[in-house]
């Protein structure tokens, strides 16, 4: 043995020396650890752990400075199987002590020079093979005693014939480092056990395996053997910890992923079952080693490198508190950069496919894919890696792979390490960091990164990736490890849109430019839960998704529709076949009424039946009502287009709706001789309707003849066209399969709610003749027909419509009363807070009520008559003050712009203060404001002078 470096703490060495030649002295043993204590002052001046096994039993010691290390670790090894035969708590204490005893001859080999990496690897593996082996023939022989297997196997078919571990990662390729877990993953083939009459395959499996991990991890006063980890299995998180062997085939076959064949290139048949377990990886070389890969297949295992941030040269790697194994520059990189080129070269060149990373390196660079001078760096790099890791790990047996923050701390590393100065031991460090992630970054350099600008973005394997959570924590999330959790189950195909292979390869492209244009929008909690909400829903995700990645900008405003609009995001939650209507080219186009009338058409013409047609109408209404709300997101639409596009949207439905409920009342109650026109009023009858905006209509009707009746029930024309109109309101208002529609008003008609449902012609004309209140002329002001049964009929409506507007009246009564009226709503109706745009002094409707009172007042003597608010206005150019028309208009305007947006986004009743930064600044926007300060002051002036406009405009 030779020293491994300088004496960090004297002290400490100096304590462990007194304790050891006391003993040495007293059992006669002074002179060889006088000898030896040059090589063990390091050692025990750096690492408490390894000086307490010394101290703890100064004997061992004695027995392994005079053995050779080699053949004491074979016999440590027989010592080991030996225990096969123990009863159960002296095997649980016999395997702990020898544990102890092989980490102490396996350290000082280490430290002392006599051995190398190859040799350290390998006999942490062998001893872990030899515990794992005697302990599942213990516990095997436990299930014996109590009755559960008829007998115990014999040589390669192991302790439970049928029952096999494979051992992975680093324990599978003999390359265990000093404090390691062992992952293994657990299979059996339930015809092959010899379990007792009655005893369920599944359960004796899965205890076999418990217990076999209770005697190797559970921590008593002799320390554990090893930590078992059962995570490599399929699918851990809904699979039992052993699986049978024909569902993990199944599993890997539909579902596996490409970071599952890199795990299984390290793979090998650890214990139990050997012969089976090697039947069984065989056939499962097809998986691992694929002969031919498409280029989708190439690129998606392209991400297993490219999810790892790649520094720049002036970033820097430090080594104060580095991950060696997951850091940039880490030990997964060089592991990372082999088993890549191994999956895509391994399936048509056998002599690749070496579980170990140096041996591994060596035929990619014998091969010609890797060239000598890199091959020499990686090597010397992995090395040095895997040597410091361990050292890390011997100061207090912590399966720690991260330096330590503390310099003092990490001066004992570099001591075990040789280093004297802590400086110098972090300049070689970062030396070797820097090389790994040079040369990591030069492989696949042409492709796109799948990692962050805020840093890696690792969601293969069954942990947490640490660098990968930091990522997550920077780009704001609040729960990194729930959201690593989620998309890891998406790569596991848990949802429909990643259940294909191709699904899940885009997926792996896309997840990136996921959490990026989350983290964009400000909100990344809600953006993400949200889109998780709708991703689950798809059916299917391979047409979606390949948009997206063609479209990143689209993607980015539907993550931004995610974040900022709750009403939009719950329809595609709910419904994700609105959706669809984004794989229409013209999604973006300018909204054409004829085309929605068009898609309409198309739809209902494939219904069957009243229901058909009401579930083809609510499914065309929601793609198209999507696109235009998508459209205001994006600002490519303004809200007058909007408002149009909406209330275009109604009027369809009601052309569509309307004759189907026509056909309905016909089919019950018969043919009428008759005509009827369906009238829209408020929002829609002004084409000014937004998200959510409800239909206030009326049913205007005229028989032939005086006492006509249907032909099947002898229904009069009231009951006949009531019947029609309380089918319209069903097939416009009710629930179906396919979602709801709109919310129905008919209080706009005559005697409101107390009047019949339908309105005959001649009662129209009486009420608005003698006994329309103002407040009805005004919401008649915007009655516009949508819908007739005869063309005639429509402009007999239209023409009774203006012949009730344009009767003289006392305007001075008129302004009295439109006053009074608004005084009223303040009273009963106040607004709800500041962006209560509807019900606020200056707000929306201060500016309908001033221009339908104009047109009231200016009707009778031939003023223009205009449904819409804005035209209104306009028309009213030499009926008014300029000034205040300007001002009217001006706030018209600015809380429509508003409105929309906010509408499509959050719904009624909306308050952006609470909002994200990013939504208020697209409210700003909206409102031509700089930012979300300046628009409140211009909507406050602008409210302030339409409130002052309509003081001036209605005078009594």
């Amino acid at each position: 043995m030779t020293p491994c470096g300088p004496i960090a703490d004297p002290r400490a060495a100096e304590r462990a020396r007194h304790v050891l030649v006391e003993a040495a002295l007293r059992d006669g043993w002074a002179g060889e650890l006088e000898a030896a204590w040059p090589a063990l002052a390091p050692v025990f001046g750096a690492s408490p752990y390894l000086t307490s096994l010394a101290r703890r039993d100064p004997d061992r010691l004695r027995a392994l400075l005079a053995a050779d290390p080699v053949a004491r670790f074979a016999d440590l090894l027989d010592r080991t199987a030996a225990l096969s035969t123990a009863a159960w708590d002296a095997a649980k204490t016999g395997l702990r002590v020898l544990k102890a005893e092989a980490h102490l001859l396996i350290a000082l080999a280490d430290l002392g020079g006599v051995w190398d990496l190859d040799a350290v690897t390998g006999s942490l593996t062998r001893f872990a093979d030899a515990a794992l082996d005697a302990a599942l023939t213990v516990a095997a022989r436990g299930e014996l005693e109590a009755g559960r297997l008829t007998r115990i196997g014999q040589g390669d078919e192991g302790p439970v014939p049928g029952w096999f571990c494979i051992a992975m990662g680093k324990h599978g390729a003999y390359e265990l480092n000093y404090s390691s877990d062992i992952d293994i993953s657990v299979f059996y083939e339930p015809e092959a056990l010899p379990v007792a009459e009655g005893i369920e395959t599944q359960a004796f499996a899965v205890r076999l395996i418990q217990r076999l991990a209770e005697l190797m991890h559970e921590k008593t006063a002799d320390g554990y053997v090893f930590r078992v980890d059962l995570r490599l299995r399929p699918d851990p998180s809904s699979t039992p910890p052993a699986i049978p062997a024909a569902a993990a085939f199944d599993y890997y076959e539909s579902v596996g992923q490409n970071w599952e064949r890199a795990a299984f290139i390290k793979a090998r048949a650890a214990a139990g079952d050997l012969t089976r377990g090697r039947a069984f990886l065989k056939e499962l070389a097809p998986f691992i080693w694929r002969k031919n890969l498409d280029f989708a297949a190439i690129a998606d295992i392209h991400s297993i490198k490219r999810q790892i941030h790649v520094h720049k040269v002036d970033e820097r790697l430090t080594a104060k508190g580095v991950d060696l194994k997951l850091g940039r520059g880490g030990i997964r990189e060089i592991e990372f950069y082999v088993q890549t080129q191994q999956l895509i070269l391994g399936g048509r060149h056998p002599e690749l496919r070496s579980p170990r990373t140096l041996d591994a390196l060596a035929a990619l660079a014998a091969a010609g894919h890797v060239t000598a001078q890199t091959a020499g760096e990686l090597t010397l790099a992995y090395e040095r890696l895997r040597a410091i890791e361990h050292r890390i790990q011997m100061l207090a047996d912590e399966q720690t792979h991260r330096l330590p923050e503390s310099d003092s701390e990490r001066k004992r590393v570099g001591a075990l390490a040789g280093f004297d100065r802590v400086r110098s031991f972090d300049a070689s460090v970062e030396r070797i960091l820097k090389t790994v992630n040079r040369r990591y970054g030069e492989l696949f350099p042409e492709e796109e990164q799948l990692s962050s600008k805020f840093g890696s973005l690792v969601f293969t394997g069954v942990d947490d990736d640490p660098e990968t959570l930091d990522t997550l924590a920077r780009l704001g999330f609040s729960n990194p490890s729930r959201i690593a959790q989620t998309i890891r189950g998406w790569h596991h195909g848990h949802i429909p849109a990643t259940r294909t292979e191709r699904g899940r390869e885009l997926f792996t492209r896309l997840a990136p430019r996921l959490l990026d244009a989350a983290q964009a929008t400000g909100a990344p909690d809600t953006a993400f839960a949200r889109f998780e909400d709708f991703f689950s829903k798809l059916s299917s995700g391979v047409q979606l998704q390949s948009l997206f990645l063609a479209q990143p900008r689209l993607f980015e405003l539907m993550v931004q529709v995610m974040a900022f609009a709750p009403r939009l995001a719950n329809t595609l939650a709910r419904r994700p076949a609105a959706l669809d209507a984004l794989l229409d080219g013209a999604f973006f186009a300018d909204l054409d009424r004829d085309e929605d009338r068009s898609a309409m058409a198309a739809a209902v013409s494939r219904a069957d039946g009243f229901e058909g047609v009401m579930d083809a109408v609510r499914r065309v209404h929601r793609e198209q009502a999507f696109r235009v709300g998508v459209q205001v997101m994006s600002g490519a639409a303004t809200a007058e287009t909007a408002g149009r596009a909406f209330a275009d949207l109604a009027d369809i439905c009601i052309e569509v709706l309307a004759p189907a409920a026509l056909a309905e009342a016909e089919r019950l109650g018969g043919a009428f001789e008759g005509d009827v026109a369906v009238i829209a009023l408020g929002k829609c009858g002004s084409k000014e309707m937004s998200a959510g905006s409800d239909l206030d209509l009326m049913t205007l009707y005229r028989a032939r003849a005086p006492g006509s009746v249907s032909t099947i029930k002898d229904w009069s024309a009231d009951v006949f066209y009531g019947r029609f109109t309380q089918r319209l309101i069903a097939a416009l208002s009710t629930p179906t399969g396919e979602g709801e529609l709109y919310e129905v008003d008919m209080q706009l008609r005559p005697s409101g709610t107390k009047g019949p449902v339908a309105v005959s012609f001649p009662a129209f004309e009486e009420y608005y003749d003698r006994e329309a209140e103002t407040w009805e002329l005004m919401a008649l002001t915007r009655a516009r027909v949508v819908w007739a049964t005869s063309h005639a009929f429509a402009g007999d409506a239209e023409a009774a419509v203006e012949t009730a507007l344009r009767r003289p009246r006392d305007v001075a009564r008129t302004a009295a009363d439109v006053r009074e009226m608004r005084e009223l709503l303040e009273r009963e109706r106040p607004p709800k807070g500041d962006w209560d745009l509807k019900l606020s002094p200056g707000g929306l409707v201060d500016v309908e009520f001033a221009a339908q009172f104009l047109q009231l007042a200016h009707a009778a003597s031939g003023g223009p008559l205009n449904q819409n608010t804005a035209g209104a206005l306009a028309d009213a150019a030499e009926l008014a003050p300029a000034r205040a028309l300007a001002d009217l208009q001006k706030a018209w305007k600015l809380q429509q712009d508003l409105t929309q947006l906010l509408k499509v986004a959050l719904g009624d009743n909306a308050d952006p203060e609470g909002e994200p930064k990013a939504f208020r600044a697209l409210l700003a926007r909206a409102g031509g404001a700089r930012d979300f300060r300046a628009l409140k002051g211009r909507l406050d002036a602008a409210r302030t002078a339409a409130r002052g406009a309509y003081e001036i405009i209605v005078q009594p």
